[in-house]
């Protein structure tokens, strides 16, 4: 092999050892930051019990439902709630539902409400702007169908509001001079992987995600919120403009809390973690949910997203390795891309296991170097059109961020 050639070789290898190395001190800086976060820590007793009024849309429904919706109902905050149901039609299944439970529980304060106006390209804030308007309190709680959560959901979210409580369990952040908190968002996990595919998105949701959000936050003030259970002051809402002013935007818990971040607000996170449960989803359910995720935080965050590629810890020590057996680099080569790649699937079953505690919703080690390559395709994906299906719609994503119905 002349000079020329082996410098070529060696280069390759190294760009290659560069990027897989490169990776995986971004995983191990994700994997860290978690270690620094309060997850799963509760309030041991506070006398603060705020009036909170929760916002819950409602389209459609499944076997999980009622048991997600009771949940509310089951809340041992002792403050006034109110409740207020949103459908869009009286025909939707999930009345039904709801009415039975309101029935169940009549000392609560509850109330389905048909929310049959079109108000923007977003069905969901749609229904929050009716809502809002029958909303009875200053702290507004919204969640989606979806979510199930744990009794004391309530009087951990509202211990934000009082600094002496709430503190301590704030991500660290550069900048305290601001306002007051605004929002408090919790993070979510899957709760029913159901089939292979779900267990593959569970590797997304139940490691990466929080981890990657935590990660976003030890750079600076977080900046978007969670739309799983999002707490809100109704004061800070309306300084944006209301939910009105997100009508047509797809990401709308991303606007929301950047927006309130534009007013000077601070946002929170809360350590108690709420679960989503979702009827079984194939693959191409999968997808295409993953799919409108990613094209809406390219939308959203187009540089950053495009170089999130960089921190996909299994197909650079995949290309490291695959490279150092082409070119015939050194056996050391080889074996350290295969360690990159353990390393990752090590983190991540980690933080599955810290994540969601039941040790059956913690996904095979296999499918993390699975989603980690499917996770390439949606990337790519993601550039390469504008089109997302949500809540039963075909639509069409500007480069602003907001959408219109695709015919």
């Amino acid at each position: 092999m002349s000079w020329g050639d082996s410098f070529r070789v060696n280069l390759t290898n190294a760009i290659f050892a560069g990027l897989a190395v490169l990776s995986l001190v971004l995983a191990l800086w994700q994997w860290w930051v978690t270690l620094r976060f309060p997850l799963h820590r509760r309030v041991v007793k506070s006398s603060f019990a705020p009036d909170i009024t929760l916002l819950k849309p409602v389209k459609g429904c499944d076997e999980t439902t009622a048991d997600s919706l009771q949940s509310w109902f089951d809340q041992s905050h002792t403050g006034p709630v109110q409740i207020l149901f949103g459908v869009h039609s009286a025909a939707d299944p999930a009345c039904k539902i709801i009415s039975d439970l309101i029935q169940k529980n009549p000392a609560r304060d509850a109330q389905l409400v048909i929310c049959g106006e079109s108000l923007g390209a977003n069905g969901k804030v749609s229904t929050l702007i009716q809502l809002e308007r029958l909303a009875k309190y200053e702290l507004i709680l919204v969640s989606d169908a979806d979510v199930r959560v744990p009794r004391d959901l309530l009087a951990n979210i509202v211990a934000f509001l009082v600094p002496s409580d709430g503190e301590k369990a704030i991500v660290p952040s550069r900048d305290q001079t601001k306002k007051e908190i605004g929002l408090v968002s919790c993070f979510y996990r899957l709760a029913n992987p159901t089939t292979l595919a779900m267990r593959c998105e569970a590797v997304a949701v139940n490691a990466d995600f929080w981890s990657q959000v935590l990660q976003a936050a030890s750079l600076g003030p977080l900046n978007f919120a969670l739309g799983a259970a999002v707490l809100i002051r109704r004061k800070a809402l309306a300084e944006i403009g209301g939910f009105s002013s997100l009508a047509n935007y797809l990401a709308d818990d991303y606007q929301l809390g950047h927006r309130l971040v534009e007013k000077g607000h601070r946002l929170a996170l809360c350590p108690v973690v709420v679960e989503c449960w979702n009827a079984p989803m194939k693959w191409h359910d999968v997808w295409e949910h993953q799919l409108r995720w990613a094209r809406t935080i390219r939308v959203c965050q187009p540089l950053p997203y495009f170089f999130s590629i960089l921190s996909n810890a299994t197909i650079w020590p995949l290309l490291w390795l695959v490279a150092s057996l082409v070119l015939s680099v050194s056996l050391c080569s080889s074996l350290a891309a295969v360690a990159c790649l353990l390393i990752r699937i090590g983190l991540a079953q980690n933080l599955q296991r810290r994540f969601t505690p039941e040790k059956d919703l913690v996904s095979p080690f296999w499918l993390v170097p699975v989603k980690d390559l499917l996770q390439v395709a949606l990337w790519l994906a993601a550039f390469l059109g504008n089109r997302v299906e949500w809540r039963g719609q075909r639509m069409k994503l500007r480069c602003d961020g907001t959408m219109t119905e695709q015919k």
